[in-house]
């Protein structure tokens, strides 16, 4: 996993009116937990953007003005009501032989065909928590979406790894494409399923709405 580092001054005073004096001059205090004790610093508010605002999971490493080096990962962030400015941010210091859980992003690639015979692509889990050790942190769960046909899904199960553990149930559904009414579900030649065209076609098991019947709303499931 690909690490940022922030460069940070060790704060002297952790009080309320030394916190403020940080904010107004455009620092973000900031604490990293988990080793003998609690590391206090502040950096500018501007080394946390490619931390704070991405979709991407980062590791950390807080670099003092002194040399000395933490690797962490971001634990809590504060923002303000208001203006959305960074209050405080929450780090936990990473060890080499000690495993920590972290939500790690998901990406789709590729073009369904379920999709672009009318089906809808529900991406269910966007992130993914995992425990693993810090070496073994993916940057994110790369999925193929190129063969989901309609009513097909992609679940944890197939996204297992003998490097970390994902603590979601193996059944969890990532992403699926659900039919929708007006979908067509074209012929495969190798199984011999029927083509069903437009409105007509219904869902496996279903019997077609007799004449002058209300069918189900659209997009309802």
């Amino acid at each position: 996993m690909k690490s940022i580092t922030i460069k940070g001054s060790e704060r002297e005073s952790v009080g309320k009116k030394a916190t403020k004096a940080l904010r107004n001059a455009g620092k973000v205090p900031c604490v990293v937990y988990g080793g003998e004790k609690p590391l206090h610093f502040a950096a500018d508010e501007l080394a946390f953007r490619h931390l704070v605002y991405t979709p991407n999971a980062h590791t950390v490493v807080v670099e003092m003005e002194d040399g000395k080096k933490v690797n962490a990962i971001m634990q809590d962030i504060q923002f303000h009501p208001v203006t959305d400015n960074i209050l405080h941010i929450d780090f936990y210091q990473l060890f080499e032989d000690k495993e920590l859980t972290m939500n790690i992003p998901v990406r789709l690639h590729g073009n369904s065909p379920g999709v672009r015979n009318g089906g809808r692509l529900l991406f269910r889990k966007r992130k993914l928590a995992i425990k693993a050790l810090p070496a073994d942190l993916p940057d994110f769960f790369d999925i193929d979406i190129s063969t989901l046909k309609i009513g097909d899904n992609i679940t944890v199960e197939s996204l297992l790894n003998d490097k970390f553990a994902i603590l979601h149930p193996e059944t969890t559904v990532v992403v699926q494409v659900k039919t929708a009414r007006a979908a067509i579900v074209v012929e495969d030649e190798e199984e011999g399923d029927e083509e069903l065209e437009g409105a007509e076609a219904t869902a496996e098991g279903e019997a077609a709405p007799a004449e002058g019947e209300a069918t189900p709303a659209e997009g309802a499931e």
